[in-house]
């Protein structure tokens, strides 16, 4: 049970739900391509990212400086996940994040990070 609440608490939050119906369409994504989608400071998505990682929904492997999430579907939850795809459908906010995430994938993690964060963080 506590599995399964977890899960539900994770899900509860917008901005994760977002997450999780971006990592549907893009098999992984990387932390700053997460930032940009929600607009938000990159310690707003490791919070966001951590709650999802401890309810066994992502998980996370780092490349360097850069660390990337993929979907995991913990056994049993298939289920909760159709219904979830079924019931976000075409919602607007989805459709304009999957919009934005084919602009985002498209800019390089460098130039993503400096647009985030300023020339400082990766020179060129």
């Amino acid at each position: 049970m506590e599995t399964t609440l977890e899960i539900l608490k994770a899900l509860s939050d917008k901005n994760r739900t977002r997450v999780i119906a971006a990592l549907w369409r893009f098999d992984e994504l990387c932390a700053c391509q997460i930032t940009e989608l929600l607009q938000v400071k990159g310690a707003t998505v490791s919070r966001h990212m951590a709650i999802l990682q401890k309810a066994g929904l992502v998980e996370s492997r780092k490349e360097g400086r850069w660390v990337y999430y993929k979907l995991r579907k913990p056994a049993g939850s298939e289920p909760l996940f159709q219904w979830l795809e079924q019931s976000l459908a075409g919602a607007d906010e989805l459709v304009t994040d999957f919009q934005s995430l084919k602009k985002i994938v498209g800019i390089t993690r460098e130039d993503l990070c400096r647009m985030q964060r300023g020339e400082d963080c990766c020179p060129k």
